[in-house]
């Protein structure tokens, strides 16, 4: 069977979703016997829906287009799923001696700016130096069609199992092969052939190179570093922004907001008309253009009736965390409302109103909530019976946990969260969001039910 083929019901990708990013997905509501057509977009909107929410851009994506096996559309989702799983993970919280790749005179905020692609580089270039290599590079492309580059970072990385005769060997496909062999002694031999080594395939080389990084980063330990940590909320907005496909790709929240240029793609995206091209510096050179782009969305914020009291675009420039965070809520809000608006035929939608719709539709549980806030939904249980209300049979009951402790919270707010995804629901929140009762959240969790109810009248 072909991968494209393979992929047809859904469940590959749902599984590679959960191998980059782990529990993203809960296994228990994937459709896995009897399939047939209904179960199988019902595992593709899963499927979609969870990319989303792991920062993939599936704009143009549906589940059909995974269904056939549409061969672009499959390797490009693919491609992003892996590249965000092997990404995430190289980072100075998991690898605080990234700290040796800093060069004379920078700080941790001017490494912080650069893209992984970069720091990989970077990396490569580090174990080259030590091993008194004179050979650099600057790219996954030509760069390391010859060999040398792996055959030198191997033996430093891993010298009790990777030898250099690479070095000694004239034929660059041999060296190549060679390459693949001194990898798989050390279990990464993922991503690339001999093949693709010469061909110098840029995706391809940089997930090996990724991967080696991931298992030997061969860095010697830094003490007592910084904790450099994303939070949950940092977390689900940088997904949430990528998913819509923003250019360039968010790594640092802050840093990456900084020169205006995301932030006013965002406006555009939510509000699609709102953003006057001739007033945006799409590349600013200097300070002063990031703060007019800064500046200006602010102002959009303004037209858009956000709340911004204090908030100036110098404040976005200085990378405050408390006030971007604000100003990203309410995008975030804006979007999501504003679908319910046009669902609703225009008329805007109002938190009290989402609370009676999400009330009125549980009312045959007798259970109610009284705002966002509402401890009670730390169980995840009125969310679960909503899932049910506007999809009749989406969460089997079997699986709903009635005990009333933390461990079956969590299960609950994981079923929760795929089934939503399930049935159709953008949702970025994580489990911890509901058991920690976070009311932004979980707004955004019932916003998104009641767009699909709305949207099936």
């Amino acid at each position: 069977m072909s991968l494209f083929k393979a992929v047809g019901d859904g469940l590959i990708l749902c599984k590679l979703i959960n191998d980059s990013v782990p529990e993203t997905i809960d296994e228990r509501v994937l459709n896995k016997t009897n399939l047939n057509p209904f179960k199988i977009i019902e595992n593709q909107t899963l499927c979609i829906n969870s990319a989303k929410s792991i920062g993939c851009n599936v704009v143009n994506i549906g589940h059909q287009d995974l269904v056939e096996g549409k061969t672009h559309l499959v390797l490009g989702l693919m491609w992003q799923i892996i590249k965000i799983g092997l990404f995430s993970k190289i980072t100075l919280a998991n690898h605080p001696e990234l700290y040796r790749l800093l060069e004379d005179g920078e700080t941790i905020e001017d490494f912080l700016k650069l893209p992984v692609e970069q720091i990989l580089l970077r990396w490569v270039n580090y174990h080259l130096k030590n091993a008194g290599h004179p050979k650099r590079i600057k790219n996954f492309t030509g760069d390391i069609k010859d060999s040398e580059a792996y055959t030198v970072l191997l033996n430093q990385i891993a010298p009790q199992q990777c030898d250099k005769k690479g070095l000694s060997e004239s034929d660059v496909n041999k060296r190549a092969g060679l390459v693949i062999e001194n990898a798989d002694k050390i279990g990464c031999k993922k991503f690339v052939t001999a093949k693709d080594i010469v061909k110098g395939n840029q995706k391809l080389n940089l997930a090996f190179v990724a991967n080696l990084f991931n298992n030997f980063p061969g860095l010697a330990p830094v003490e007592a570093p910084p904790q450099i940590e994303e939070t949950r909320e940092e977390k689900t907005f940088r997904n949430w922004m990528n998913s819509l496909g923003v250019d360039p790709f968010v790594n640092n929240l802050y840093e990456d907001l900084r020169n205006g240029v995301v932030l006013l793609q965002l406006f555009e995206k939510v509000q699609p008309g709102i953003l006057d091209n001739k007033r945006v510096n799409w590349n600013p050179p200097n300070t002063y253009k990031k703060l007019e782009n800064d500046n200006y969305a602010i102002e959009l914020g303004k037209q858009l009736n956000f709340s911004l009291v204090g908030i100036q675009g110098k404040d976005i420039l200085d990378a405050n965390k408390t006030l971007t965070l604000s100003v990203l809520w309410q995008l975030m809000r804006f979007n999501i409302l504003n679908i319910l608006n046009k669902l609703g035929g225009g008329k805007k939608i109002s938190d009290p109103e989402i609370i009676a719709w999400a009330n009125d539709k549980n009312k045959s549980i007798g259970r109610k909530i009284t705002s966002f806030h509402d401890p009670s939904l730390k169980d995840g249980i009125f969310i679960l019976e909503l899932i049910n209300a506007v999809r009749a049979g989406a969460i089997d009951n079997s699986l709903i946990e009635r005990g009333d402790d933390a461990k079956s919270h969590l299960l609950n707010a994981k079923l929760a969260l795929s089934s939503a995804r399930k049935i159709g629901a953008v949702v970025f929140a994580l489990p911890e969001d509901i058991t920690e009762v976070k009311n932004k959240m979980i707004m955004t969790i019932v916003a998104s039910l009641m767009a699909i109810d709305l949207g099936a009248q």
